[in-house]
């Protein structure tokens, strides 16, 4: 690879500038130095990186955070820790709706299932994993000895070293890197503020800007019985940013598809954005539906409502950039320029006939993915949750089947989910102490039914057999008064046991579970084969990248930790500039020109308390890093590494940014730390908590 490298940088001379701007969702350990130093004048040291790096935190409910005092306070968004304030409510406190704030450590409350993972280390693996697929096996092979490799490096790791270790697929199969985690699973809701007030504006102003949003949740970890002591925790800038600031973002996107090709993205386009469009539009009709019946049940559902209407939105937008031409020839031009530079080399270089010849694999494998798609999609479904099997329910009842007979093989020829390396991360979610609902659950259950009854048809065997002769409705009915998975107990016993435990139980859930295993199985070994043949043929491609680009380049997200950057500035919208910063005498304005009606109502507090507000103080902010979902509750640090700002959102331009950067309008929004310490002191009278932050607190 040195040799090739050298050939085309000398040959090329060096004329390929592959990122952009402002571009990037960077590793910590291969930062854009030479970007920063160019345009910035900014050096970011290995030590600035390691204390930004163990700083910052990973929610497992999908989102980002840090670290913000030596005492395990934790900041993220209100939207990241509403799923334990869902948990954590009843008909009788409310906390996703109304806020909350222990005012002494002793009034935290603990949450029932939530996980934050901290990187400590990065560790190159690709040699190794590589070395394991040998030349000319079959993908089904090669994906068997894979996962073996991974499982082992895992375990090896985690028993050397005590912590959570994962292998990490970059560049598509270019790449693997072990990251290794301390986990902490004590974890203790301190402040949230009012979902009005973390959310003003609803679903009418998401992914938009100028927003007015307190979009911000604090949690504490603990470790034995007592607050963590964190020795790396982000200094809490009390003034904000300025605009023209450069400023940084630690976190973990969840996912971005600009490797793919230009084949992958068609059938994005095409097929799979409007199928889970489709999915998204129908949940989002029924969670109304039984959310206007009641008070209690809108309180059951906001959580779950939010979490579709919000991906419903991400999902228009990023169909909308694939559909723009403009866009898709970009993507299609860029793709055509990397292939004409392999061409003029490939008589030269095998890797380049390879890489040249992966783009036929990759359509090859993914024609046999989409071939099979509708069996993956509703009886096993992305992350296992297939969308014929709604709710909480089967979530348990096929871990349990899987758990019994993923533990009776080898731990490297496991399905990964089951591996050692994530067995406390599925413990912590099967053994939750969550409420479920019997009608909720009914409701998604007869709804993903009749989903796939419409899809396969009534007459089909399999649907037939699901059913028991009994319409979708009744069938849900019946499966969820009937089973005993809602209690803990009756989980943790039947994790204990095997295969013919689970089949002895003849629990109806479980039944249901074991009659679609076989079809679920066979649909995932599929697409799983396909995906490793796309794997590998990423890989070449990749390679032949990494010969023209060199190490400047940064992998697709992957819901790891990432380093981006960017300025704090405004942008143009119709021929109207949309400065940078809003403020809180814009909040009052907004409620006032919408006569504080919801969406734009104030919460009763923000309402009497105006009067002690600093209406000029910064609320929101807008920069040009580069981020996607699975950043919500990232710090936005200065060059000082100061906390002084934290991301919720981006606004209806970028959510292009899946598939290809622009930095023209596309923005990241965040809320400015300035507000935060403001609302902290005057609307929620939480001094002690902004003491702690600002570290003032004795």
């Amino acid at each position: 690879m040195n040799s090739l490298r050298a050939l085309l940088l000398v040959s090329l001379g060096c004329t390929l500038s592959p990122v952009r701007a402002d571009e990037g969702m960077w590793l910590f350990n291969n930062p854009p130095k030479s970007q920063l130093e160019q345009k910035y004048q900014f050096d970011p040291t290995p030590q600035w990186l390691e204390h930004l790096q163990k700083s910052s935190v990973r929610f497992n409910s999908g989102g980002s955070g840090s670290f913000i005092s030596a005492d395990g306070l934790t900041i993220t968004n209100h939207h990241v820790g509403a799923d334990t304030l869902q948990k954590l409510s009843s008909a009788e406190h409310n906390y996703l709706q109304d806020g909350f704030y222990a005012k002494t450590q002793a009034e935290e409350q603990p949450a029932l299932d939530l996980e934050l993972n901290v990187l400590q280390s990065i560790e190159d693996v690709t040699q190794r994993v590589n070395q394991a697929v040998k030349p000319g096996m079959d993908p089904a092979t090669a994906l068997a000895a894979r996962r073996s490799i991974i499982a082992e490096i895992e375990k090896e790791s985690k028993d050397k070293t005590g912590l959570r270790s994962n292998v990490i697929t970059l560049y598509e199969g270019g790449s693997y890197q072990l990251y290794r985690y301390k986990v902490y699973t004590d974890v203790r809701l301190v402040f949230a503020p009012e979902q009005q007030a973390a959310f003003y504006g609803g679903d009418p102003d998401n992914f938009e800007y100028p927003r007015y949003d307190l979009d911000i949740c604090l949690f504490r970890v603990y470790e034995n019985g007592k607050p963590a002591r964190i020795d790396n925790y982000l200094k809490f800038n009390a003034n904000g940013p300025k605009e023209g600031d450069l400023v940084f973002v630690s976190g973990n996107p969840g996912r971005t598809d600009r490797e793919l090709t230009t084949f992958e993205l068609g059938d994005a386009r095409d097929r799979a954005l409007p199928q889970r469009l489709d999915l998204l539009f129908r949940r989002e009709v029924i969670l109304n539906s039984y959310s206007d019946r009641s008070i209690e049940n809108a309180r059951r559902a906001r959580d779950e409502l939010f979490g579709v209407q919000n991906s419903r939105k991400a999902l228009k937008g990023m169909l909308a950039g694939l559909l723009d031409p403009a866009i898709f020839s970009k993507l299609q031009s860029d793709q055509d320029k990397l292939q004409k530079e392999m061409q003029a080399h490939s008589g030269k270089q095998e890797d380049f006939q390879k890489a040249l010849a992966a783009y036929d694999q990759i359509k090859s494998a993914q024609e046999a993915i989409i071939k099979d798609s509708s069996a993956y999609d509703y009886y096993e479904g992305r992350r296992g949750r297939p969308r014929g099997f709604a709710g909480t329910l089967f979530d348990y009842a096929r871990t349990l089947v899987r758990a019994a007979e993923e533990r009776a093989k080898p731990n490297g020829e496991r399905l990964p989910e089951f591996r050692e390396s994530s067995r406390g991360s599925l413990e912590l979610a099967l053994f939750s102490t969550q409420p479920v609902y019997d009608d909720l659950e009914e409701l998604m259950l007869t709804d993903s039914l009749t989903d796939l009854a419409g899809r396969f048809g009534a007459e089909d065997p399999l649907v037939q057999k699901i059913l028991a002769g009994k319409s979708p409705s009744a069938r849900a009915t019946e499966l969820i008064t009937a089973t005993k998975l809602k209690d803990l107990s009756f989980r943790k016993e039947l994790y204990k046991g095997d295969s013919a435990a689970i089949k002895a139980a003849n629990d109806p859930l479980l039944n249901l579970a074991l009659l679609v295993e076989p079809t679920a199985r066979a649909a995932r070994k599929i697409y799983d084969t396909n995906d490793e043949a796309k794997q590998q043929a990423y890989a070449q491609i990749a390679h032949a990248k990494f010969a023209i680009e060199g190490a400047n380049s940064y992998p697709d997200a992957t819901f790891t930790l990432r380093l981006a950057y960017g300025t704090v500035r405004g942008y143009q919208e119709n021929g109207k500039e949309i400065p940078a910063f809003t403020d809180l005498a814009g909040l009052y304005q907004r409620a006032a020109e919408h006569q504080n009606k919801a969406p734009y109502n104030l919460p009763e507090r923000w309402v009497e308390r105006k009067d002690q507000l600093s209406l000029a103080t910064h609320f929101d902010f807008v920069c040009d890093a580069d981020i996607i979902g699975g950043n919500s509750g990232s710090p936005v640090v200065n060059r000082d590494g100061e906390f002084v700002g934290i991301i919720f959102d981006g606004n209806i331009q970028s959510l292009v940014l899946d598939y290809v950067y622009t930095s023209d309008q596309a923005r990241s929004v965040s809320v400015d730390s300035a507000a935060i310490i403001e609302a902290l002191r005057k609307v929620y009278q939480a001094n002690g908590l902004a003491d702690e932050i600002e570290g003032k607190r004795k």
